[in-house]
């Protein structure tokens, strides 16, 4: 039995135990319940999502090979001063010889010097050649002359400059060349203008994909405005022709758009047969930023048109008539009471074409020649090419925050909560 408070209240349960105490546990053994529903799903993400961005969060910083490969070296050369303007002395030279040997029967020399061959060319070889020349060294020295007959890059000052600045575990070469600068003498500065690459090509990226997203929503706004007006089976039958592009391969849509967008291609060609240009003045629509606009956007419009169409199809046309028996003309109904309620559905096509597009390569590689390729093309290339896993990390997380800090912005401006599927 259950005690109660004068007013009513119940303080135990019929086993004795504190209410809030039962309830309290109640809470807790539903919470519980409810957590083991979505740990699959969870557990999921962790491994799919969050741990790759992790991974590549620690890839743009780490720089652990230099103190592995060189330890005795890395203590050594602390106390050399660059400013000297002469390379170490002995005693910097016996660590390398020491360290040499190990990593020489360990072969990770090689992978010392493709590390830092990406902050200055052609330590790659001068590792593979010293490599070479380490077992015929005398052991009993002295080793700076030694290393200097087997390669006089080691008496450069810019060689152990490279050495010194990357023997730390964690660097940050990489985000400094994602950013077009560099570490020199006089700490950080920007690559020559001739090297500067990166910044250029962010650049490009958000604007093409800006491009890219206005360009679907005014092909796809009057496109899933007529599906919403049409009949329930007359749409169903056009949603179809709207689908159709997710059947067929990305590589085969693009191609096709190569063989559309050429100077002797087929619009080219209609377009001469009408006279609308002549033969000498065919239009250069391919291997630029306008064939990668025109591919990408036909790849992304139903992106765009599927949360438009499944937005305006909620909207009731009792409202724009409405509107009209009270006096607004067809433009006035649209723009003031059937255009606020789809701006959801821009707001959701937008988010997901822009996104999609932002880390689009395959089809700006194909189409896009070198002015409408993207970032995400160098990070293509740097992960399965120049494998500089390190600089593709930082690219891949400049991108990211570039895209969180647009999201932001895009939430101040139109709302995060007005964005809508349906």
């Amino acid at each position: 039995m259950s005690d109660t408070t004068q007013d009513g209240q119940v303080l135990t349960t019929q086993d004795g135990k504190p209410l809030k105490a039962a309830l309290a546990k109640a809470l807790r053994r539903e919470k519980l319940r409810a957590l083991m529903l979505i740990a699959p799903l969870l557990i999921f993400v962790l491994i799919t999502f969050v741990a790759p961005i992790v991974d590549m969060l620690f890839r743009s910083v780490e720089n652990g090979i230099v103190s592995e490969t060189l330890p005795e070296t890395v203590v050594a050369i602390r106390e050399w001063d660059p400013a000297s303007g002469e390379a170490p002395d002995e005693a910097v030279f016996v660590a390398l010889y020491n360290d040499m040997v190990i990593a020489v029967a360990e072969k990770t020399h090689t992978r010392l010097g493709s590390r830092l061959n990406y902050e200055q060319s052609g330590i790659s070889s001068l590792f593979r050649k010293t490599g070479r020349r380490i077992k015929r060294m005398d052991e009993g020295g002295p080793f700076k002359d030694q290393f200097l007959s087997a390669d006089k890059k080691w008496g450069d000052v810019a060689t152990w400059q490279v050495l010194q600045q990357f023997s730390p575990s964690y660097t940050d070469g990489y985000f400094l060349n994602a950013f077009d600068a560099k570490r020199g003498a006089e700490g950080i500065e920007l690559k020559p203008a001739d090297e500067r690459i990166y910044m250029f090509l962010f650049g490009r990226t958000l604007f093409l994909s800006i491009v890219i997203t206005v360009s679907c929503l005014l092909l796809g706004y009057p496109i899933a405005f007529l599906l919403a007006a049409l009949p329930l089976r007359t749409s169903n039958l056009l949603m179809i022709l709207v689908l159709l592009p997710f059947w067929t391969s990305l590589l085969v849509r693009t191609s096709a758009w190569k063989v559309l967008l050429q100077q002797q291609g087929v619009i080219n060609d209609f377009l001469v047969w009408a006279n609308i240009i002549s033969d000498s003045g065919r239009l250069v629509m391919i291997n630029n930023q306008t064939g990668t606009i025109i591919a990408m956007t036909h790849i992304l419009l139903p992106f765009m048109i599927l949360p438009l169409y499944s937005v305006m199809k909620t909207i009731s046309p009792t409202y724009v008539r409405a509107a009209k028996s009270l006096g607004a003309n067809d433009w006035t109904a649209f723009w003031r009471v059937y255009f606020p309620q789809s701006v959801p559905g821009i707001g959701a096509g937008a988010v997901l074409v822009f996104i999609l597009s932002i880390g689009y390569y395959i089809t700006p590689e194909l189409v896009g020649g070198t002015s409408g390729i993207f970032i995400s093309n160098r990070i293509a290339y740097h992960i399965s090419s120049s494998l500089n896993w390190g600089l593709a990390a930082s690219l891949g997380t400049l991108l990211l925050v570039a895209v969180l800090v647009l999201f932001v912005v895009y939430d101040k401006i139109v709302g995060i909560d007005n964005v809508k599927l349906g």
